[in-house]
């Protein structure tokens, strides 16, 4: 099946200044943990009340704390507002985990193995899209190509999740979506989010 169908012209400047020697793609896979390990640490710290309850909730807005990850990776607990989420976007390259420790957070991804590089738009095909639901406990692992949003559809409840990422996130993409096209807006670095 042919995911993605058209792209815009190249864009040049999303990653300039990255290089290749360290970039997560060249990462082997026997250098860290697996998907399956990644999730089978955050279902582990998901079921963790203590340090769940120990997360500060904002009404306002998304709050986190940087936990350690196994074997070199990256985690994360987060708390989600009623109503929060956030908006599509990948992991530039890192495959990873998470769970959900309180509430229920949805997931829209894409199943479709989207190119890193190289385009500022793309019409995706029929057929990509895939939802789920995961409440307390309910986890799921993605690969390096994992574009998706998450939020909390709660009208009342926060929610906490536990997330994973190995290597440890480099980059993260976020998108726009209209209808089919997936458009680029905008290239995070660790520094904006640490």
């Amino acid at each position: 099946m042919s995911l993605p169908v058209r792209s815009s012209a190249p864009d040049t400047t999303t990653d300039s200044g990255a290089s290749t020697a360290t970039s997560p793609s060249a990462a082997s896979p026997a250098s860290g943990p697996t998907p399956a390990e990644l999730l089978d640490f955050v279902r582990r710290t998901a079921a963790d009340s203590e340090l769940i309850s120990s997360l500060p909730l904002d009404p306002e807005g998304r709050t986190w704390i940087r936990l350690d990850g196994p074997a070199g990776s990256e985690a994360w607990l987060i708390g989600w507002p009623p109503g929060t989420g956030t908006g599509w976007h990948d992991h530039g390259g890192s495959h990873g985990a998470f769970a959900t420790a309180a509430g229920a957070l949805k997931e829209d991804s894409l199943a479709a193995r989207l190119p890193t590089e190289g385009w500022k738009t793309l019409e995706l095909a029929e057929g990509v899209d895939r939802e789920r639901k995961l409440t307390a406990g309910e986890g799921r692992a993605f690969g390096r190509h994992h574009v998706h949003e998450v939020r909390n559809e709660s009208g009342a409840e926060h929610a906490v999740s536990v997330h994973a990422y190995f290597p440890p996130l480099p980059l993260m993409r976020r998108y726009s979506r209209t209808g089919a096209v997936l458009r680029l807006e905008h290239v995070e670095r660790p520094e904006e989010w640490q």
